[in-house]
């Protein structure tokens, strides 16, 4: 099967072929970022409680999403890894069980977030009229669910064959209606009534509805790559255990990254707001470069993954050695512009001057750091589509919870401590600024060992086993 808009990243030349993969992807990511801000700017015509639940249920959110991106991760790997083989019909099985495992999964977390709503939300720290309107949102969240991982699964399988673009234009479509029909849902027009945060999940749900639909309906037509077969959605234990085995590290790597971001702004606010708001702009601008050089780990892993199924690695090595090299040529520039007009940037969203004053020394002591940010985020790219995602989450571990936080407490902070046999043992006390340094040094730390890594070659045979002979009754 072929689809119009299929990249085969296992001949020509390596760098344009990247480049088309890569460039819907990084669309896509913005467009997510277009999507989430959409219900914070209408939610906050509603009133401040209605943004304080929406932002206080987003960490809940990415729970949810770094599982769905935990078990489609194993999608990519398994099915850019069968197309380079040549063997497309193995790759629409796993697509199938991919399928059945998401809607699975998602339904059982559905059915438990919405029994434990109550708790979740006191657990969590929800109060008041804060409770009120985080309740109202989050139970049409957990109703959405299966339409989220449904997508992702879609979105996944494309992605392996190496067709990019058809998600996004889905990911255009949806976020456009979501923000078309947000002000309706949650303000009210005509004989709608609004909802406040309700209405925010609705219309996410909506949105959401529409881009799974048509996602299953090309999946079903098979047009683009890979087709989704009913008889394929019979659960196969061998496949879901190999999806279960490969996609759980992705998704502890996901909530490692989430969890050390909780912690990390923790640490900031016992700083005072002034450095809490420079750190809050600080991140924005450091999403960009997030979204670009994540996008390209993406791209990555389908290189890589096709020409492991190809039996080509060393193509596969170099496609990640071209990916790292541009992406950080590029992050470095970046931080080059910001480095040298830090006040200026950080003006783009804020006129205070001492939140200015205290974002530019967070931009000039992290930014030209976020190259190195960006290698680590390709090489995870390439680890993950040769179906090594354990190395992938190992990194995230090292970058956040051994290299950053730890430094961190070092640097930062005024304490002290003995240690038997030792003597006493004090914090450095630099400040905030020891926070900032942590950053770079978790960057640095973590590229080193990325690298390293992968020049190893310990994931150059894949995931995918050679000259398995077809079950009874596949064609």
């Amino acid at each position: 099967m072929s689809g119009d808009s299929r990249i085969d990243m296992t001949e020509g030349a390596i760098a344009p072929k990247l480049l088309s993969l890569s460039w819907p992807l990084v669309a896509g990511n913005l467009l997510q970022t277009l999507y989430n801000l959409a219900d914070v700017f209408w939610v906050g015509r509603v009133g401040a409680d209605a943004v304080a639940a929406v932002s206080l249920m987003f960490p809940t959110s990415w729970m949810f999403v770094s599982t769905a991106m935990g078990i489609t991760a194993a999608t990519i790997a398994l099915v850019s890894q069968h197309v380079g083989a040549g063997d497309d019909r193995e790759a629409d099985r796993v697509v199938g069980q991919t399928v059945l495992l998401t809607l699975a999964v998602s339904v059982v977390l559905a059915v438990a977030g919405f029994a434990f709503r109550y708790p979740l939300l006191e657990l969590i720290g929800a109060e008041g009229a804060v409770f009120t309107e985080a309740l109202a949102y989050i139970e049409i969240i957990f109703l959405s669910l299966p339409l989220t991982f449904l997508f992702f699964a879609f979105r996944a399988a494309l992605q392996g064959a190496g067709d990019t673009k058809t998600a996004m234009w889905l990911m255009v479509a949806s976020a456009g209606l979501n923000v078309v029909i947000d002000p309706i849902f949650i303000l009210g027009w005509g004989p709608i009534e609004g909802m406040g945060t309700r209405g925010a999940a609705v219309a996410t749900l909506i949105a959401r509805l529409f881009a799974t639909a048509a996602g299953v309906y090309i999946l079903l037509r098979g047009d683009w790559g890979v087709r989704l077969r009913l008889a394929d959605l019979r659960p196969d234990p061998e496949r879901l255990r190999k999806l279960v085995d490969i996609g759980y590290p992705a998704t502890l790597d996901g909530w490692a990254r989430s969890f050390s971001a909780v912690v990390m702004a923790a640490f900031v606010a016992r700083f005072g707001p002034t450095p809490t708001a420079a750190y809050g702009i600080g991140l924005r601008l450091m999403s960009v470069s997030w979204s670009v050089s994540g996008a390209v780990g993406q791209a990555t892993a389908t290189g890589v993954g096709q020409n492991l199924g190809a039996r080509t690695p060393d193509r596969a090595a170099s496609v990640a050695w071209t990916a790292m090299a541009g992406t950080m040529g590029l992050l470095f520039a970046a931080a080059g512009l910001v480095v040298a007009f830090p006040a200026e940037a950080m003006r783009l969203f804020i006129d205070e001057q001492p939140v200015i004053d205290a974002g530019v020394t967070f931009l000039r002591i992290v930014a030209p750091s976020w190259a190195f940010f960006g290698g680590v985020m390709v090489i995870q790219g390439a680890f993950r589509g040769a179906g090594i995602t354990k190395a992938a989450m190992a990194l995230s571990f090292l970058s956040r919870w051994i290299f950053r936080v730890p430094v961190a407490l070092a640097v930062a902070f005024a304490w002290t401590v003995t240690v038997p046999g030792i003597g006493p043992i004090s914090g450095l006390a630099w400040g905030v600024e020891g926070l900032w340094w942590a950053y770079v040094a978790g960057a640095v730390a973590s590229f080193a060992v990325a690298v390293v890594w992968f020049r190893l070659g310990t994931w150059r045979e894949g995931v995918i086993d050679r000259g398995a002979t077809p079950a009874a009754g596949d064609d």
